[in-house]
């Protein structure tokens, strides 16, 4: 089915607002022919067995949105989410009356990385020892790149995710509200070469979503921004004051 005139504009509206001011660990954008086909990419938050991996999935969204939710699947590997299984989730079109309309793309995302980090289970859930996470996250970048959906949605980044899988880099990120950098870069820890057929890090190892968090972090960055003002005018004024 065809998005609405009010569907159209309202997820253009939220692509923008995505453009200027992407939630953290998150980016996401609409197909060029189906404004309700989306893809997006989370980087694995610091302190999680996913830090510095690189997930990519799908939202699919009702013609009707925003009055009912999209569905929502992951295609990279993670030891939490099944591979491409719809995901039950309060934002997720499982359970369309928890749904509220006033939540947008920016939300579901926070709210997936919330539950993402979190141990509570759910249809297309998984429970996995972090050691198989941690591999998993490790090999992200090279199952994304052996991913055709991947390579045509998000061209940008598999040039720089071979770059990261050939020299074993950390560190790439793509822009959020913490790291500004430029998209083209890809995210997180590689290994450093590409493997096409490997056994799940799973054989390595021993063997409703939570409400999306408030962001964290505003009054820090502005508390330290206003204590370099005043250490700056301090300084212009023992430079300027009277012997």
């Amino acid at each position: 089915m065809s998005a609405t005139r009010s569907s159209t504009k309202r997820l253009a509206k939220e692509y923008q607002q995505i453009q200027q001011d992407p939630p953290e660990f998150a980016i996401a954008k609409p197909n060029e022919k189906n404004i309700l086909e989306w893809h997006y990419i989370i980087t694995g938050p610091p302190e999680t067995p996913y830090h510095d991996g690189q997930y990519y999935g799908t939202l699919n969204f009702p013609p009707d949105y925003p009055f009912k939710p999209p569905s929502i699947k992951m295609s990279t590997p993670s030891g939490r989410f099944q591979c491409n299984t719809r995901l039950c989730l309060s934002i997720s079109d499982f359970h369309p009356k928890s749904w509220n309309p006033s939540w947008q793309v920016s939300t579901i995302l926070t709210g997936l990385v919330s539950f993402m980090t979190s141990e509570e289970m759910t249809t297309g859930g998984m429970s996995t020892p972090d050691p198989a996470r941690v591999a998993y996250a490790k090999e992200s970048r090279a199952r994304n790149n052996e991913n055709g959906t991947f390579r045509r949605e998000f061209p940008e980044l598999v040039d720089a995710n071979e770059r990261a899988i050939a020299t074993g880099l950390q560190g790439f990120g793509f822009t959020t509200r913490k790291n500004k950098t430029v998209a083209s870069t890809g995210t997180g820890a590689v290994d450093g070469s590409r493997v096409t057929q490997r056994p799940g890090p799973e054989q390595q190892a021993s063997t409703a979503a939570a409400a999306p968090p408030p962001r964290a972090g505003f009054v820090g960055r502005y508390w330290m921004t206003g204590v370099g003002l005043v250490f700056v005018l301090a300084i212009l004024t023992a430079l300027f004051s009277d012997p």
